[in-house]
């Protein structure tokens, strides 16, 4: 897979082009431009919880790539079959002592090439181990036990991208991007939210596709002082995960449409997963935590 033994390997951050925090999105949209070097990538998932559990994406030989469950960010990075003729990384010293070797954000492995319980090795007659595995993830808070059904904790990788979209129905979607501590959040509403303002403030599509579907116009919640031509046009945001509806008459958004990017399904890969919740009605005016409904919870 590699022509050179060299690489950049980074604990706690990633190695190579690999760096831990990115989208399943895209980093698969990464690997599939670039066919020479990765010619055989498995994606392998729960098929009856596909949209809530992690993914593990395998780049063959040498790399295992786990995804978190719900965000679907890259959150540990496996190195194995280092004795390969190959291998994509130097290890500098071919033994080291004892049954496991564990730094911040790096570990070294000593188990032959097969999934465990983490990193431990039964004891062996010869104490020099010879190290058969690299694991990548984020440097955890001392204390703190690493679990790979955790989320990715907030990186500067993720800069810029969508964190969370709240849906007040009938009236629009609440955009909240990394960094969360900064960043203002965005509020498109339906039937006020011009096609212009998307693009002042998302940026320009990545597509614009017009099309005439009267399969559109269900659930349609178009105001009086706004034409129903039934036409218009998407503004597609695939790094997203979001597809505007765009009157052609009003150039106003018409409908929202936000994708969760499950495996297995028809749209798998066309978008990146946006982490939607449903926000409902306050009980009364003093209410200050109205319900939610999130896409991974199972509708009753």
């Amino acid at each position: 897979m590699y022509s050179a033994l060299e690489v950049d390997l980074r604990p706690g951050e990633g190695f190579d082009i690999f760096e831990i925090g990115t989208p399943l999105w895209t980093l698969l949209d990464t690997l599939r431009r670039h066919p020479h070097a990765y010619p055989q990538i498995d994606i392998k998932y729960d098929p009856d919880t596909s949209s809530t559990t992690p993914i593990i994406v395998h780049v063959r030989p040498h790399l295992d790539l786990l995804f978190s469950g719900k965000h679907q960010r890259l959150h540990t990075i496996c190195i194995r079959k280092l004795r390969d003729p190959n291998p994509p990384v130097t290890v500098f010293g071919p033994t080291y002592l004892g049954d496991e070797l564990r730094y911040p954000g790096i570990w070294f492995s000593f188990d032959e090439d097969r999934i465990g319980e983490g990193l431990k090795v039964p004891h062996a007659g010869d104490r020099m181990q010879e190290v058969k595995r690299i694991v990548i993830s984020q440097i955890e808070p001392e204390g703190k036990v690493h679990d790979a059904l955790d989320e990715v904790n907030e990186c500067p990788v993720m800069v810029g991208d969508l964190a969370r979209a709240v849906v007040k129905v009938h009236d629009g979607v609440i955009l909240y991007f990394y960094p969360t501590a900064t960043s203002t959040p965005l509020h498109i509403r339906i039937g006020e939210t011009t096609a212009q303002d998307l693009t002042l403030d998302l940026g320009p599509p990545l597509r614009v596709h017009y099309k005439d579907d009267e399969r559109m116009k269900i659930h349609a919640a178009v105001k009086a002082t706004e034409p129903d031509d039934g036409t218009g046009y998407f503004y597609n945001y695939f790094q997203f995960g979001i597809d505007f509806l765009i009157s052609e008459t009003t150039h106003v958004v018409r409908k929202i449409i936000l994708h969760t990017n499950v495996p297995g399904s028809p749209l798998f890969q066309r978008y990146k997963r946006c982490n939607w919740e449903i926000e409902g009605k306050p009980e009364d005016d003093e209410d200050d935590t109205p319900p939610r409904k999130r896409f991974s919870d199972r509708v009753q």
